[in-house]
């Protein structure tokens, strides 16, 4: 019984997927979303990549969209295990974490660690 790990070159990637997402959540929530001064300036009217990615992720983690998203795909790669459906999983879950969809994405997180401990997808 091969249980599903993921190779030296794998954990590599996925170090650096998770580092990403986990990277540009912090910009996003301490230098976007708290600063009082780019939420002024973008419910002025300024129409920049800031100001819509600020908007973006607000409406997004107001309903819930990364820890869902994130226990969804977690939920699926515990069934059957896959680098890409733990990719982003893993990266939704880190958003999530950061932009205030704490218990969701903390959910993920642990089927994501479950699901290390699956059987590796039978070769057809």
């Amino acid at each position: 019984m091969k249980l599903f790990l993921p190779s030296a070159r794998a954990i590599n990637v996925l170090l650096i997927v998770g580092f990403s997402a986990l990277g540009y959540a912090l910009y996003l929530r301490y230098l976007a979303i708290e600063q009082s001064s780019v939420g002024l300036a973008c419910s002025a009217g300024l129409d920049t990549w800031l100001c819509f990615s600020r908007k973006t992720a607000t409406t997004l983690f107001q309903n819930s969209v990364f820890g869902i998203g994130a226990l969804l795909v977690a939920a699926i790669n515990l069934l059957r295990p896959s680098l890409l459906l733990f990719a982003v999983a893993l990266a939704l879950a880190c958003v999530g974490l950061v932009l205030y969809n704490i218990v969701l994405s903390s959910l993920a997180i642990g089927l994501l660690i479950l699901s290390l401990a699956r059987r590796e997808p039978e070769q057809e």
